[in-house]
């Protein structure tokens, strides 16, 4: 339970190499926030949990190897926000760029196309935050923060 197989800085190094490799991954995958998932963006999520594990605890199953694998990645959690909150640059990457869905109550169908979002998709995020979409218009509400 105590006694690791592998050294404590071979777990950080795994930690932030698998942590940045999925960072990228997670970033090039889309822009959605956590709580837009579809089922099957969240079943990923845990499978990728699941086949990035024996990467990160090299076979290591002690409860000290764990708590080191588990720390780094809270580290790098914290240090990533801190960047990103002190260097806009590391932050426009990291979160994106705010883009106009909805202009002057149109939809950018660009956008939507590039960003895999359907008109459910936005009048749902609409209908969460609050705002009033109408589906005798074709048009949606012009000013309304979501």
């Amino acid at each position: 339970m105590w006694q690791m197989s592998v050294p404590w800085w071979e777990f950080v190094l795994r930690g932030v190499v698998v942590y940045l490799f999925l960072l990228v991954f997670m970033r090039l995958s889309g822009k959605r926030q956590t709580g837009q998932y579809e089922p099957f963006d969240l079943i990923l999520l845990l499978i990728l949990s699941n086949a990035v594990q024996n990467s990160m605890n090299a076979g290591d199953n002690s409860l000290v190897g764990g708590l080191v694998s588990a720390s780094t990645l809270m580290l790098l959690h914290v240090a990533l926000a801190r960047l990103a909150f002190h260097f806009p640059r590391i932050g426009r990457w990291v979160d994106g760029k705010a883009q106009v869905l909805i202009h002057q109550g149109e939809l950018n169908q660009a956008l939507m196309r590039k960003e895999l979002l359907t008109r459910d998709d936005v009048e749902a995020a609409l209908r969460a935050g609050g705002c009033p979409v109408s589906y005798t218009h074709l048009t949606l509400p012009t000013i309304c923060s979501v």
